[in-house]
């Protein structure tokens, strides 16, 4: 495998590493990734985060705050156009179902990862709102969300041309039956067998529309039944996350594995493992920072190193704290 070494930047081993080690630690130490039911408010925040992002990758221009208000209470604030708020709500009630689904499926699959069934509801649920009032020109009645595309798609500017629609169903199930194979152990790190179906399954475009928003969602369906919390890839790295899909549809996965893995570990440190810690459990300083208090990782790295912060470092170099001695840095870190 091919590592990315940048001075002053992880190298992608060490990212993948770290990831692992992440995981290993929810599950030994936290019993875990919680239920939507079993912590509802580290939910909500990632489904916020990833209804605005996920959607903003593809062009809507929703802010934030635009976002939860229109989600937690239905108001339709900042003058956009009625298209770009039903968006932000399909998708949004898709990334419910897939939360819930993800970590209690009930009869949704039989003993498979994923199902052809599942693949077409997440289609279903994300574009059925904006398709009611802004449908796709060109469709076919039966291209309808949920449904396969029967157009051919010309090619894209960077080349890419996906598959005949005649050899979609057939690619389909190919690709239901390889995300069952990311259970098993390969040579390939997990992160780019995860980059591997998500290119595949964006480069066989089986809808004529929404293919980005659904194969990212089914990505956080696959992560959630595997343990993993959803990968968000946030609006600011649309460039970075397309580029790294032109290199993965030439056959170099490493990008693409590389932004998924951090990703996933971010959405870890902040917003799942803070929650199930509590105030007193150590955790990773990831986990702690506040960066809109001004309390970043790497702050908080310096104030343990002087002595300022109570924080215990591990035989790995990691340093652990809690949220009750953060909360006392804070309190007395302008004191002289």
């Amino acid at each position: 495998m091919e590592s990315s070494v940048t001075r002053g930047r992880p190298s992608r081993t060490s990212i993948y590493e770290r990831l692992d080690e992440a995981i290993t630690d929810l599950n030994t130490r936290f019993g875990g990734l919680p239920t939507p039911v079993e912590a509802e408010d580290i939910w909500s925040d990632l489904w916020h985060q990833e209804a605005h992002h996920s959607t903003a990758i593809e062009g809507n221009t929703l802010v934030l705050n635009e976002v939860r208000k229109l989600l937690d209470e239905g108001r339709a604030v900042g003058g956009k156009e009625l298209k770009e708020y039903m968006e932000v709500v399909g998708y949004a009630e898709a990334a419910k179902w897939v939360y819930g689904q993800g970590l209690e499926p009930g009869d949704w699959t039989t003993g498979q990862l994923l199902s052809m069934q599942e693949v077409r509801a997440v289609h279903h649920l994300a574009m059925t709102p904006v398709w009611n009032v802004a449908p796709h020109p060109h469709a076919y009645p039966s291209e309808s969300p949920g449904n396969w595309r029967e157009h051919e798609i010309e090619p894209f500017p960077e080349g890419m041309k996906p598959p005949p629609f005649t050899e979609l169903d057939v690619l389909m199930r190919d690709w239901v039956a390889r995300v069952d194979d990311l259970r098993t152990d390969g040579d390939v790190p997990f992160p780019e067998r995860l980059a591997q179906v998500h290119n595949a399954f964006e480069r066989t475009h089986p809808f004529l529309d929404g293919n980005g928003r659904s194969g990212r969602l089914l990505l956080n369906l696959i992560l959630a039944r595997l343990g993993y919390p959803p990968a968000i890839v946030f609006k600011n790295e649309r460039s970075k996350y397309l580029t790294a899909m032109r290199k993965a549809d030439a056959g170099d996965y490493g990008p693409l594995g590389e932004l998924i893995a951090r990703a996933v570990t971010s959405n870890l440190y902040r917003f799942v493992v803070p929650a199930v810690a509590g105030p007193a459990r150590l955790v990773p300083l990831a986990s702690l920072a506040d960066p809109a208090d001004g309390i970043s990782t790497s702050a908080l790295r310096v104030a343990a190193n002087r002595g300022r912060l109570k924080a215990q470092k591990q035989p790995d170099g990691t340093w652990m704290s809690s949220r009750n001695w953060v909360n006392e840095y804070k309190a007395g870190r302008y004191k002289r």
